[in-house]
């Protein structure tokens, strides 16, 4: 069976000329069902160009990125992006909820742009919001929400779908201490609940504990690989 997430020998120029950068250098990873893999490293060490290349929004130069053993970039370009919506959710450091919308209504919206058939979208928001503590709050709007609340409203929308694939860039970057780490156990519970791949870019050390496997990133190059 082959993994969730594959990229093999993957490089990456980004720009032309003087002014290009070499954003990844040979990387080959994998991602199985159930991992939660965590991705650091500094600024600039091409973290979220790997989150990019992984979804498919950026090309390579050179080698391979599969999900579920097929190319990221196979078909034309509408086939893409909608094996995206299906396949892959998507965590960002801001939650970027809509504002005119409640909670409940905001992850409705994310399974209906997934393709999920109204009746098991209705059923799978709220055990979802409730499995992450969001019950009381299906009617609020965001700007009722705590930033916390906010980030793990985002995590229903990226799951409700059930992905096989979920990519969280800084997804705990902009919140405290106890706001962050329950995030971090409402992704991490969530995606393995619902049996999906995990790869997180952050640079907060916090997340460790919650990391199946942990890359570092140094100048576009996996320079070490531990697994927890």
């Amino acid at each position: 069976m082959s993994a969730v997430l594959e990229l093999r020998g993957v490089s990456k120029t980004r720009g032309s000329g003087a002014r290009a950068t070499v954003a990844l250098v040979d990387v080959t990873l994998a991602v199985e069902r159930g991992d939660v893999v965590l991705l650091n490293g500094p600024s600039g060490s091409g973290k979220t160009t790997l989150l990019s290349v992984a979804a498919g929004l950026l090309g390579v130069d050179t080698g391979a990125v599969l999900l579920r053993g097929i190319a990221v970039d196979a078909g034309d370009r509408a086939g893409c992006r909608e094996r995206r919506r299906r396949e892959i959710g998507f965590v960002f450091q801001r939650p970027s909820l809509l504002p005119g919308l409640t909670v409940r209504e905001n992850v409705l919206l994310a399974a209906a742009f997934a393709g999920v058939p109204e009746e098991r979208a209705t059923a799978e928001t709220d055990l979802l919001l409730e499995s992450l503590g969001l019950s009381r709050f299906l009617a609020r709007r965001p700007g009722e929400l705590s930033g916390g609340e906010e980030q793990r409203v985002a995590v229903a929308r990226a799951l409700v779908h059930r992905p096989a694939l979920v990519l969280a860039d800084e997804p705990t970057g902009s919140l405290d201490a106890a706001s962050g780490r329950a995030v971090a156990e409402s992704l991490v519970a969530a995606a393995r609940a619902r049996g999906s791949a995990v790869l997180v870019a952050t640079h907060d050390a916090r997340l460790a504990p919650f990391a199946t496997t942990r890359l570092r990133l140094v100048d576009g190059r996996i320079e070490e690989r531990e697994a927890a």
